[in-house]
């Protein structure tokens, strides 16, 4: 709107000159955007009438934007050599703007997603060269390279619009162009700012699930036909959620009713009695009989006429080529180089005469000519793929000129280097004087046209691959003549070349037809294009041209760069070729050149827009006519109609309307037809868009050497209705999707490369692109460095918009785009984007004239390597076909589960280890009830026999512990609190140890002296700021009256370190054990009763509780015994451990299994693993240990650290052979791949892949499970993870989709009873139902030690019944989810064996959309993505799923890790991702036991304590 009444008012010259100058100054950087706002505004506003509807008040960059007049807009883009607004029609601009003009109430409808600070990297504007935009890609394979078009001016487009309304109404009021209807706001942003209004606030009322979506937030768009809703799509029931993605169509969407189209026929293609019988024949003809006739004229980067290659030159110069290809290449018995060979042309653009002879020389030659580009360096987007075309065509010989070949990279040698994927070439340069004469008697054979292959043309597909094109002698014969027909050529004829010699419409005007016509063509390189874009239109003057071959972009730039000139004069034009008039949004740049060019002497009807493809060659061209009356063929068209691939005339709806322009009529000869799209080839109705497919000779015949694909793209016989095909000749698909309109008027809206189908709607590319420019007419991201594509993610289709954004643009401005151009697809499209990125400037990898190489954009931005600075996803908008969130159903009974069980013939799901009461042997410890006796009894009996050996980080042992050294240790410990501590029996003593002896002789000593000890982490020395609150922490939650130590950590405690971070002066006493008193004591204390309390058992759960447990003699002695039991531990024995002492298995195994026992324990402190990582293996060798165990983290220190040392470690010895177990402790669902990977790269060592086992223990009993020694091997089973979700346990087969792979955790325990319950009703499961795991054994903790004794909570975990069946017997619930199965192997005791399989903690898991999470499966998915994710941690917050990835890498990978990380939790567990949090290594909190603290990391990310370096918020 504004663009008009700017363009039609009048501003003084002073003014116009005045705009240009600061326009200049803002592309250059010297101005900022605000400056430049404020400083234009103050010129115009004088002259700015206030467009309707925009209220005087509003600020000016809330108006709709004013986009300058085009004189004036010369300067600004020629400097920054940005080549605008290609895509842009006026009617679209406004379109988009006033979409946007509905938003703009809401700024920033999305929380800016946090950076860095070193990422924000301010690029200074004197460092930044602006990109070459310049490149308008000639490459179609780019939907973005071709550049521009200026919206169209005022009287353009009242002509225009006065032509639609006569076309709709028949009326000659003009319609106006401001827009008044309603059009739907973007959704996204309302559901966004409801999510994100939580961000602060925790504990505000939860915002609504955004996982579940109805259609009350669809956008209502206001349309002539019906209400085209966006309706979320309604499922079947997906019932165990396969995937959800049936899609029942909108009923209101439009269907085509017009009746069934007939294919369409071209004009006879006359025949001439003067045409040749053949293109070398004509060239024969020209060369003899007028050889001085100008063929070509070459430019220099001035503008003067660099060469003018005449007719005889070209003859002479083409057979001295076909002489030396066919006789001086190999050996006159061997030549290199037979007649239909294939060679490949290799020219620079600037070398059009040289490219001609090497052409002609090849036709002459009879072998084909393959030409390609020029790779410049060895790994050139989309060279490679070039390579292979080269290979598969067989190619061994490249003809070149002499500047190309000293320009390509070489070796020190000189040699030219075999380009990545490319064949081994022979360089052949085609200079005259580097050629032989040929004899006199030497004469090419010319022969009438015929089927043989003329020359292959390259065509990249969507995919990136390059497949080369056949045309025959007499296809290229037979297209020359139709084109001389349909343009109207003659002989001598001028005509001026802008476009690509090489290849399309650019090879076929300039160097073939023209040929046939003895025309002359002046060809302009795009290096002059580049310096001078007003060159083409001065060579029209100059040589009085009747036909100019160009593109919209050379349209675009001369109207930018034309007021500089007084004298251009047009008039002679009598054709204007426009070689993307395919292009939808070519017609703008028409129409703005026609506005401005009409007063030099250009002619409507000289226009002559035209459509082509790779296969099909010329498909349809505008006839160029002397009636200028006639106005050209135009089409508004519903944007929404188009989405269904109707066609639908939209004449009151303006916000969403693409206008086209036709390519005029069907070439003469040829037949034409539009076919669906998809499925077989049925002819099209009326009012149905459709691909045009060609029959006629003129066409490609075959993708060569592929038959498959050629018979799909050239082998088509469309069908009617019926199923009868039209015709028994085959048509050829073009690939470009049109119709055929009245009057067979051709009109092409877009191409098959381009489609995107999303959730059933086609949407192109190119529409999307051009709504994208629209958004911002300040110019924030270059003109067609804007790349748009679809991936496939959970079954459809979803689009990425990738722009280059200027050097100079500020994280508001990107962000600010982002969203509006999010709104403009919305309201425009009505179609979602799923992610949006910005990269750097001149980033994109270009094709070889510049534009965008989309495939290989899409590749880099599929495998994380795009590097945005800025990413914006929107899956919550745009994913709409997510399986039904499951309703949870009322809970059956547990009776009738019981029954139900009984009926179908399930077990009850429960299992037992052996029974201890039965177990005879001849364990001498039994006969004690406390261990302080056993230790008594050991150190009288067996007093040197050697306990425990505790190794450093070099191996050699540290210090060692007889009985009779442990005791003696033992009893001074004892005298030392009571009479320094002055402690009573009962009291509760902190020991504050490092891993080692000084550790378990503390704890012997209170016992001997009836006090209750409790092992305690010391504080980190680097990081006691955070470690000694913990510490403080259980001292205070565990009363305990005391606290023993080392000297060392003495003086860290009382440190000034500590001082700061805790209060000093309320630690209990503390005790230093390194100086002991020398006395024994009177008597060591006895406990009165085996339930008194032996110890306490302080962890921090991966939940983040503190939760200690009691532990009575009983409970203690009974558990030596179960684990003495199952792993056969005598005197005679040892073991290695490597593990934390301090809670848990790891502190019984440490402390308390060898003085029970009597075996030797190896003990080996897993931090001394840091500096020696080999430390563990070499003590389980060198002791040759039969048993050992160790943690997840030591497991993985070893796998990463030795990963590539096992050679050296086996040169030193190390043998593992003789390892019997290898038992991981662990609280967690086994950690399958790392066990696996740890076997697999130790088996060379001798490690038995069946050593390796896990343990599984919790709070209410420490050890549940433990792989002993006998009994068989754990076992491996794979369940569907969907249905785990819904707390069901499906078997399926190793490999399946979904399939988890789950470990059994060891065999249960002598002496301990397991059962399945439901975590709800408490009722009994069946075998193989997922439900909690319930305890029932002599070394259950008896109940939680808290301050608050919280009774509910005791009786609940510690002391269950079963709400049904034995309700008699005492449980203790451990929190985890499992299921048992029975196996087909057996115990040892002769029985089935039935195994345990722990799938998670409950709460761990996660609720979402009505189904159970375990974080450990979202986060294994994450973690292959990509290689530069180490970890992973996921949590919900307020029914958002927020994933934490540490990234290993460089910062700026870190937005790659965004869309890849949404992109693999929505195709493996179809949940949408809120908020991705890319942060450091070692910023995911892990305990002890190497369990990630999830619940503290996310504590931490509410109180952005992560400094992340990145937080993308998902729409």
């Amino acid at each position: 709107m504004a663009d008009r009444s700017l363009e039609s008012m009048s501003l003084p010259l002073e003014v116009r000159a005045r705009l240009a100058e600061l326009e200049l100054e803002l592309s250059e950087g010297d101005i900022t955007q605000k400056g430049y706002e404020k400083k234009r505004s103050k010129l115009i506003g004088a002259y700015l009438p206030q467009p309707p509807g925009v209220d005087q008040a509003l600020p000016q960059e809330r108006r709709t934007p004013v986009t300058p007049s085009s004189s004036s807009r010369y300067h600004r883009r020629r400097s920054s050599g940005s080549r605008d607004e290609r895509y842009r029609s006026d009617v679209h601009t406004e379109a988009v703007q006033a979409a946007l003009a509905k938003h703009k109430e809401r700024k920033m409808a999305v929380p800016m997603p946090s950076k860095r600070r070193s990422l924000v990297v301010q690029t200074s504007m004197d460092a930044y060269t602006p990109p070459d935009t310049s490149s308008g890609s000639e490459d179609e394979g780019s939907v973005q390279g071709d550049s521009q078009g200026t919206p169209t001016s005022s009287q353009g487009s009242i002509n225009m619009e006065h032509w639609i309304s006569q076309a709709i109404h028949g009326s000659t009021t003009s319609t106006t162009s401001s827009s008044s209807t309603q059009s739907g706001g973007s959704g996204a942003a309302h559901r966004l700012a409801d999510v994100m209004a939580q961000t602060h606030i925790e504990n505000h009322s939860a915002p609504p699930d955004v996982t579940t979506y109805t259609s009350e937030h669809s956008i209502q768009v206001e349309r002539p036909q019906g209400s085209t809703a966006r309706v979320a799509p309604k499922y079947g029931n997906a019932e165990l959620m396969e995937t959800g993605d049936v899609q029942q169509p909108d009923p209101n969407q439009p269907k085509p009713e017009g009746a069934q189209m007939l294919a369409m026929r071209g004009e006879q293609l006359g025949v001439v009695t003067n045409w040749p019988p053949s293109l070398e024949a004509a060239l024969q003809r020209w060369g003899t009989i007028s050889p001085k006739a100008p063929c070509l004229t070459t430019m220099d980067t001035n503008g003067k006429p660099l060469y003018i290659l005449t007719y005889g030159k070209l003859w002479t110069r083409s057979m001295k080529v076909a002489y030396n290809i066919l006789h001086k290449l190999g050996t006159k018995q061997e030549p290199m180089v037979r007649p239909g060979d294939r060679v490949a042309l290799v020219f620079p653009n600037n070398d059009p005469a040289a490219f001609m002879v090497a052409f002609y020389g090849c036709l002459l030659a009879e072998v084909v000519p393959v030409p390609i580009e020029v790779p410049l360096t060895r790994k050139d987007a989309g060279s490679q793929q070039i390579g292979f075309l080269l290979g598969s065509c067989g190619v061994t010989v490249a003809l070149t000129s002499d500047a190309c070949h000293k320009g390509l990279p070489k070796s020190p040698t000189g040699e030219i280097p075999q380009f990545k994927g490319w064949p081994k070439l022979l360089w052949f340069v085609t200079e005259s004087k580097h050629l032989s004469k040929p004899p006199r008697d030497w004469f090419p054979h010319i022969k009438d046209a015929n089927n043989d292959t003329a020359y292959i043309e390259y065509k990249t597909c969507k995919d990136g691959s390059v497949l080369g094109v056949t045309v025959t002698r007499i296809a290229l014969l037979t297209h020359c003549q139709a084109l001389t027909q349909a343009c109207g050529y003659t002989e001598a004829e001028t005509i001026v070349n802008v476009l690509d010699f090489k290849k399309d419409v650019g090879l076929w005007h300039g160097i073939l037809t023209s040929v046939m016509n003895m025309m002359h063509v002046i060809s302009i390189p795009y290096s002059l294009m580049k310096v001078n874009p007003l060159s083409w239109i001065q060579k029209v003057c100059q040589y009085k041209a009747k036909v100019a071959c160009v593109k919209s972009r050379d349209m675009h730039w001369a109207l930018v760069a034309h007021r500089d000139q007084r004298d251009i004069n047009l008039s002679s034009l009598r054709m204007l070729i426009v070689a993307d008039g395919a292009n939808p949004w070519s017609i703008s740049s028409c129409d703005a050149f026609l506005n401005v060019f009409q007063s030099k002497g250009l002619r409507q009807e000289v226009i002559c827009p035209c459509a082509s493809s790779p296969e099909a060659l010329t498909v349809a061209i505008r006839r160029p006519t002397d009636d200028s009356n006639q106005p050209p063929g135009r089409g508004v068209l519903s944007m929404h109609g188009l989405t269904y691939g109707v066609i639908r005339v939209d004449s009151e709806e303006k916000l969403s309307v693409l206008t086209v322009q036709d390519v005029g009529l069907v070439m003469p000869g040829a037949i034409m037809c539009a076919v669906r799209p998809d499925g077989i080839p049925q002819l099209c109705r009326t009012d149905e868009i459709g691909e045009l497919c060609v029959c006629a000779i003129a066409t490609g015949t075959s993708y060569y050497g592929l038959s498959g694909m050629t018979k799909n793209t050239f082998e088509v016989f469309p069908m009617t209705s019926s199923g009868a095909p039209i015709s028994e000749y085959p048509f050829i698909r073009t690939g470009l999707l049109g119709f055929i309109g009245p009057g067979g008027l051709v009109f092409v809206v877009g191409k098959m490369d381009g489609l995107m189908v999303v959730s059933g709607r086609r949407h192109n590319a190119d529409d999307i692109v051009a709504t994208a420019l629209a958004v911002e007419p300040m110019k924030f991201v270059y003109r067609g460095r804007i790349a748009v594509f679809s991936v496939s993610v959970l079954h459809d289709e979803r689009i990425v918009i990738v722009a280059e954004q200027r050097p100079d643009s500020t994280e508001e401005d990107s962000f600010q785009w982002m969203s509006r151009v999010l709104q403009a697809i919305d309201s425009i499209h009505q179609v979602g984007v799923y992610c949006l990125a910005l990269v750097p400037a001149n980033t994109l990898p270009k094709t070889p004239l510049g534009g965008i190489h989309l495939s290989e954009t899409k590749q880099l931005f599929l495998e994380g390597s795009l590097h945005p600075c800025n990413v914006l996803m929107c899956p919550h908008t745009c994913v709409t076909n997510l399986p039904k969130p499951r309703q949870k159903q009322p809970e059956i009974g547990p009776a009738s589960v019981m029954v139900g069980n009984l009926v179908s013939g399930k077990r009850i799901a429960q299992a037992s280890g052996r029974d201890l009461g039965q177990i005879e042997d001849n364990d001498q410890a039994r006969k004690f009830l406390f261990l302080s006796e056993v230790l008594q009894w050991r150190a009288q009996t067996t007093p040197d026999h050697v306990l425990y050996t505790l190794l450093n980080c070099r191996g050699t042992i540290a210090n060692s512990l007889t009985c009779a050294q442990l005791h003696k240790r033992a009893e001074k410990i004892a005298v030392m609190l009571m009479e320094r501590g002055h402690l009573q029996d009962g009291d509760h003593v902190a020991l504050v140890y490092p891993p080692g002896i000084d550790l378990i002789a503390a704890f012997y000593g209170c016992l001997y002296a009836g006090c209750v000890p409790i092992t305690v982490r010391p504080p980190h020395p680097q990081n006691i700021a955070t470690t000694l609150p913990t510490v403080k922490m259980i001292v205070e939650v565990s009363r305990s009256a005391c606290l023993m130590t080392t000297q060392l950590i003495c003086k860290l405690l009382r440190s000034r370190e500590a001082a700061a971070a805790v209060d000093v002066r309320t630690w209990p006493p503390v005790l230093d054990t390194d100086d002991l008193p020398k006395k024994r004591p009177a008597q060591i204390y006895k406990p009165s009763n085996p339930d008194t309390l032996a110890y306490l058992d302080f962890s921090v759960s991966t939940t983040g509780m503190l939760a200690g447990v009691k532990m009575s003699h009983a409970a203690t002695s009974a558990f030596c015994r179960s684990i003495k039991l199952q792993c056969e531990l005598y005197p005679s024995r040892e073991v290695a451990i490597c593990l934390d002492p301090y809670c848990g298995l790891g502190f019984v195994l440490w402390c308390l299994c060898s003085v029970y026992s009597g075996h030797q324990s190896i003990l080996i402190p897993p931090s001394e693993l840091e500096t020696n990582p080999a430390l563990w293996l070499l003590a389980v060798s060198q002791y040759k240990v039969r048993d050992t165990f160790c943690s997840y983290s030591v497991m993985e220190l070893c796998t990463k650290g030795l990963g590539s040392q096992t050679e050296s470690l086996k040169g030193r010895g190390l043998d593992l052979s003789r390892v019997r177990t290898c038992v991981v402790v662990a609280e967690e669902r086994p950690r399958i791949a790392l066990t696996q990977s740890f076997s697999k790269l130790f088996k060379d060592l001798g490690l038995h892949p069946r050593a390796v086992s896990t343990s599984f223990g919790c709070r209410v009993n420490l050890a549940i499970c433990l792989q002993g020694t006998s009994g068989p091997d754990p076992t491996t089973v794979y369940v569907d993870m969907r249905a785990l979700r819904h707390d069901r346990v499906r078997l399926v087969e190793r490999g399946s989709p979904h399939s988890l792979p789950l470990m059994e955790s060891g065999k249960i325990l002598p002496g301990v009873r397991i059962i399945i319950a439901n975590p709800e009703t408490k009722g009994p499961l069946g075998d193989s139902h997922l439900g909690e795991i319930w305890v029932h054994s002599a070394h259950n903790a008896s109940g939680y030690f808290t301050i608050y004794g919280d009774e509910s909570l005791q009786s609940d975990h510690f002391n269950s019944r079963l709400s049904f069946g034995d309700t008699q017997t005492i449980w203790a619930r451990t929190g985890y989810l499992g299921f048992l199965r029975r196996t087909e192997l057996t115990d040892a005791n002769g029985e089935r064996h039935d195994a345990l399989y722990v799938v998670g903690a409950l709460d761990e898991a996660m609720e979402l959309r009505g189904m159970r999470y375990h974080p450990i499966d979202i986060e294994t998915s994450v973690i292959r993505a990509h290689k530069s994710i180490t970890e992973c941690a996921v949590f919900t917050w307020t029914n958002l799923l927020v994933v934490v990835v540490e990234l290993d890498g460089s910062e700026q990978e870190a937005l790659d890790l965004v869309p890849l990380v949404t992109n693999v939790v929505l195709e493996e567990h179809y949940l949408i991702v809120g908020v991705v949090v890319v942060v450091d290594i070692g910023v995911i909190p892990i305990n002890s036991r190497g369990e990630k603290q999830r619940m503290h990391l996310r504590d931490g990310f509410l109180a952005d304590q992560l400094d992340p370096i990145y937080v993308a918020y998902n729409m």
